[in-house]
């Protein structure tokens, strides 16, 4: 890193902080500071939704698998989001917009005190908070393994850096800042990773090297599955993915939330897959090439990070790193904002008196303080990753395998086709799904090793379709259909013509009081 480097990340990290004063002149309340009045185009949430799906995770556990599996990483990541996101505009995004417009909810929770009781409502909302730590805290440990490469800062205050910064402008810009700091991040990524590539292909065959370095890298490397990136392993996250990207991630769910109607949020929903079907193929093209570039890398992880050290110039460093950051500060604050709202709004008020919703100025200041509160624990907890697995153990494993059971009963109670499952079937299958994850890790880590290579297909999907399976089933064996579980799914169905948003009522879960 050298003098222009750091004077490029030191603006980076200005700009997002003034990005995030700027914002703060938008927000009069809460529902501005988590979902803007529902006033985000679809063009910006598509982007803000792609932006939230990486982070220097991406650069660093990605890497790796990258460099020693090859193209087997872009059809088991993207291709699985782009699926997912094809399925979601259709079946889940447009319907999280009509929520905000029937039932005034700015957090992705809200409604499911409704739809199936308050006791559900609070053990998705505690399960998903503790669920989120671990996945941002994987994104914060990443980003100081790309920083300490760079620059040799120890990775305890590269997390501190990063994640500082990030704090500030989340905790003052609710979602404007999120969604305005994710289109800066974007533009300055496409830079970055552009750059990155044409410096790749100048050191090897030129633009011939997309298609030649192939016969050149080790065996597989072009294969669609490879190592443990089998087929069992894709369809269950495409299966996971189809569930996280489209509200089981809530930050993701916000996104869709805070778009004008259903229609603009199916619309962002194409545009984010379209993205990820496109752009993964410029940004892991330097990562397959980098075993001809850097043959015989003891930590593979490293790899990206070393490719920009050793190709580019003084100044371009600094833009592919601050490139990195931008995508763990678009996830984390997105994710922070995200839990603030579900904490504000699901969590607090089953403390107060008739379940009441906080006053607005004071919902306000605790929107901010519980973002604040949740950066904090995040970082605390990236310091002691190598307790949960390291960064890949955080992301792939405890995340991924989580995710499924706390958004099986809030995305599929959505639809038409699940009204039979109520409460029941919520807390049940979430149950069962948790339980899984518990036994696979802690009681059968055996017998799974002796799966081999899909090991780890079924440590990440069996909680999932335990959960799936077990939701629809007990839907079928104790049915909870009601009217008004008809009534509110027939309310999301379609737009209504130029219909005002509506503000939410004081009082959280009054028809289950």
């Amino acid at each position: 890193m050298g003098v222009l480097d750091w004077i490029v990340v030191a603006l980076y990290f200005l700009v997002m902080i003034a990005i995030g004063v700027y914002a703060k002149s938008r927000i009069k309340d809460a529902a501005d500071f988590f979902v803007a009045g529902g006033k985000i185009p679809w063009w910006l949430t598509g982007i803000s939704h792609h932006m939230s799906g990486y982070s220097a995770a991406v650069f660093v556990g990605y890497a790796a698998l990258a460099y020693t599996t090859g193209f087997s990483v872009y059809v088991w990541w993207a291709l699985s989001i782009t699926i997912a996101c094809g399925l979601g505009a259709w079946l889940f995004a447009p319907r999280w917009p009509r929520l905000r417009q029937r039932l005034g909810i700015i957090s992705p929770l809200e409604y499911v005190a409704k739809r199936f009781n308050v006791p559900t409502e609070q053990v998705l909302a505690w399960s998903g908070v503790g669920l989120k730590v671990f996945d941002v805290a994987a994104k914060w440990s990443a980003s100081a393994i790309l920083l300490q490469v760079f620059a040799g800062v120890p990775i305890g205050w590269g997390i501190l850096l990063v994640g500082g910064v990030t704090m500030i402008y989340s905790t003052i810009g609710g979602v404007w800042a999120d969604v305005l700091t994710d289109f800066g991040q974007f533009l300055i990524q496409l830079v970055a990773a552009i750059a990155l590539a044409v410096a790749v292909m100048v050191h090897l065959d030129g633009i011939p090297t997309i298609w030649t370095m192939w016969q050149d890298l080790p065996a597989g490397h072009s294969d669609p599955f490879a190592g443990t990136l089998t087929v069992p392993f894709f369809l269950a996250y495409i299966l996971i993915s189809t569930l996280s990207y489209n509200g089981g991630t809530w930050n993701l769910a916000m996104r869709m939330i805070s778009t004008p109607n259903g229609r603009e949020a199916r619309r962002s929903m194409i545009f984010s897959g379209v993205l990820y079907l496109v752009w993964p193929l410029v940004l892991f093209f330097p990562m397959w090439a980098a075993p001809l570039l850097l043959p015989g890398l003891k930590d593979p992880s490293q790899s990206y990070a070393l490719l920009v050290d050793n190709l580019l110039p003084t100044g371009l460093v600094g833009l592919v790193l601050v490139g990195m950051f931008s995508h763990t500060m678009a996830m984390t604050s997105s994710d922070s904002n995200a839990i603030a709202s579900v904490v504000v709004r699901d969590i607090i008020p089953l403390f107060r008196k008739g379940r009441s919703f906080l006053p607005s100025k004071t919902e306000l200041w605790f929107s901010r303080f519980i973002t604040f509160l949740f950066i904090t624990g995040s970082m605390v907890i990236a310091l002691t990753s190598e307790s949960f697995g390291g960064v890949l153990g955080l992301l792939i494993l405890w995340f991924g395998a989580l995710v499924g059971p706390v958004a099986v009963p809030m995305l599929l109670g959505m639809l038409p086709w699940f009204r039979r499952s109520g409460s029941a079937a919520a807390l049940i299958s979430t149950a069962l799904g948790l339980l899984t994850f518990a036994l696979n890790r802690w009681a059968w880590p055996g017998w799974i090793e002796s799966l081999g290579v899909n090991g780890q297909a079924w440590t990440v999907a069996t909680p999932v379709v335990v959960s799936l399976v077990s939701f629809i089933l007990i839907g079928f064996i104790r049915s909870e259909a009601s009217a008004e579980t008809d009534e509110l799914i027939a309310s999301i169905e379609t737009d209504a013509p130029d219909e005002a948003p509506v503000r939410a009522p004081r009082i959280a879960g009054a028809a289950d009081a």
